[in-house]
């Protein structure tokens, strides 16, 4: 589905990103993976190229101008150019009612959940274009787009301004060919989701009565990211186990 494709994956360390990142490899991609922890994603690196996949590690917060350049700069040099950006890295970050959160636990929030995708999407329109265009993806979330829930604001309000990222950049570049869609999953098996006892409630919210492994979430990122998606933009794909559809 995405063979010869060119894609960097970022908070790709752990969970739905890490989960992407072996699909997509799977699928024939060639990959730069980002996250601030190294251990694990060298670890990544290594499973995917003893599965004979293609992959390069860039360590570094995607909050980061910085970092996002150096994604864009190792695509260029070592594949040649970018295809596709998953920007799946966030943080749920403090969980307070919203009168008890600071600035600065405001702003990590927003920084790692909207900034960050932000400074993907600037980088990473350019090099799209130059290939004629291409896929972005941003992990949004049910959370601050079907539901709030308590002591969530600041996660909500960075995961609804995904959805308005998503329209501005396929109003500006749908013509040329770059698709911008947001993937909102419901609660899933990661390191996010908590103790069990948190998951079997989070499971409760949801028409199935579970929530998802990683990996039903990573395919359906890979659906937009491949060519099967081809009139897919400007959308939001709800990956939620029917939490939006049981709440509206």
């Amino acid at each position: 589905m995405l063979s010869g494709k060119i894609a960097i994956i970022t908070g790709a360390s752990s969970g739905i990103g890490r989960a992407a990142a072996h699909i997509f490899a799977d699928a024939g991609a060639r990959l730069v993976v980002n996250a601030r922890r190294s251990e694990p994603l060298e670890q990544l690196v290594a499973e995917i190229v003893s599965n004979h996949g293609k992959a390069v590690a860039v360590h570094g917060d995607a909050s980061l101008e910085d970092t996002q350049n150096a994604l864009i700069a190792t695509a260029h040099k070592v594949y040649g150019g970018l295809d596709i950006g998953f920007n799946n890295a966030g943080m749920v970050g403090t969980t307070k009612p919203l009168a008890e959160i600071s600035m600065s636990e405001w702003k990590d929030v927003i920084e790692i959940n909207l900034n960050a995708a932000y400074l993907g999407a600037r980088a990473q329109i350019p090099a799209m274009l130059k290939r004629g265009g291409g896929s972005i993806i941003f992990t949004s979330s049910f959370v601050g787009n079907s539901v709030g829930l308590p002591g969530m604001s600041a996660y909500a309000t960075a995961k609804a301004g995904l959805m308005g990222l998503v329209r501005g950049i396929t109003a500006d570049y749908a013509a040329q060919k770059i698709r911008a869609n947001a993937l909102l999953p419901g609660g899933t098996a990661t390191a996010m989701a908590g103790d069990s006892a948190q998951r079997e409630w989070a499971a409760g919210l949801h028409a199935m009565k579970r929530i998802a492994e990683p990996e039903e979430i990573a395919r359906a990122a890979l659906f937009l990211a491949s060519d099967m998606a081809s009139f897919v933009a400007g959308s939001a794909l709800w990956a939620d186990g029917g939490n939006a559809a049981v709440k509206l």
